[in-house]
C-alpha cells in the first residue's frame, strides 16, 4: 500500500515561537522552512502530492499585525519558490479563493502556477483563502449554475467541481502541535483518509516524521467502509 497523497495542516508555528521566547513572526518564517524540506523529503520519499493548509478563512481573524506579516511572507515565499523549482519537475497549485489577496500577491500566485503548469512529477498544493465548507458552497454554486439538473447531481459531479479536481483524495492526513480536530480542511476529500496527529509544533517537523508517518499508514487497513 502506497502513500500516494499526504495532507498536512501544518500547525504550531505560533505556539514554537512563543515557546522559545521569540517573535511569531520568526515562528511562520521557521514554519516556511520546515515546508520547504517537506516537499524536498515528502518528493525523495516516493510521496506523489502534498497538500498543506497555508492560510484558512477563518486566520483572517487574527490581528491585523500578524495577518500582514503571513501576506509579506508569503509573497517573499512565493517568489523564492519561482527560483528553487526553476529546473525542478514539482508543479504547484494554489486551492482556495485568492481574489482576497492582493494584485500582487495574486500576480505572484499566478506565475508561480503557470511557470509550473505542464510538469508532471511532484505536485504541491497549497491552500490559501481556503476553507473547506466555503469550497462546498462554491461547488454548489458552480453546479447550479451550470443549470445541472438535481437528478444528475451525484459525488463525481461535487468532486469534479472542488479545487482539488482531477486529483485522488488524500490517502493520510498529519496535523502537527498535538490538536486533534479537522478545522475546516479537506472535509469532502477526507472521508476515507487515514488520520495521523503528532505532537510535534510544525516548525520542529522534519523527515524522520515522514518517515515514522509513512511506516504508521503502512500498518493501517485501510477498508473503505468494508469489513
Amino acid at each position: 500500500m502506497s502513500l500516494n497523497h499526504l495532507a498536512i495542516i501544518m500547525d504550531g508555528n505560533r505556539r514554537w515561537a512563543k515557546n522559545k521566547g521569540l517573535p511569531i513572526k520568526l515562528g511562520h518564517k521557521a514554519g516556511a522552512k520546515a515546508f520547504e524540506n517537506a516537499i524536498e523529503n515528502c518528493a525523495n520519499l516516493g510521496i506523489k502530492i502534498l497538500t498543506v493548509y497555508a492560510f484558512s478563512t477563518e486566520n483572517w481573524k487574527r490581528s491585523e499585525e500578524e495577518v500582514n506579516t503571513l501576506m509579506d511572507l508569503l509573497k517573499d515565499y512565493l517568489g523564492k519558490m519561482q527560483e528553487k523549482l526553476k529546473d525542478k519537475d514539482v508543479k504547484v497549485n494554489v486551492l482556495g479563493d485568492i481574489s482576497a489577496f492582493s494584485p500582487d500577491l495574486i500576480e505572484s500566485i499566478n506565475r508561480l502556477q503557470d511557470m509550473t503548469r505542464d510538469r508532471s512529477g511532484f505536485t504541491v498544493n497549497i491552500c490559501l483563502n481556503y476553507g473547506s465548507r466555503d469550497e462546498i458552497v462554491h461547488a454548489v454554486k458552480k453546479i447550479i449554475d451550470s443549470g445541472i439538473s438535481s437528478e444528475e447531481v451525484n459525488e463525481e459531479l461535487i468532486s469534479n467541481s472542488l479545487y482539488t479536481k482531477g486529483m485522488p483524495d488524500p490517502d493520510l492526513l498529519i496535523r502537527t502541535s498535538g490538536e486533534v480536530r479537522l478545522s475546516n480542511y479537506l472535509l469532502w476529500q477526507l472521508a476515507y483518509t487515514e488520520f495521523l496527529f503528532i505532537d510535534k509544533n510544525w516548525p520542529d517537523f522534519d523527515k524522520s516524521d515522514i518517515e515514522y508517518a509513512i511506516e504508521i499508514y503502512n500498518k493501517r487497513n485501510r477498508k473503505y467502509g468494508g469489513c
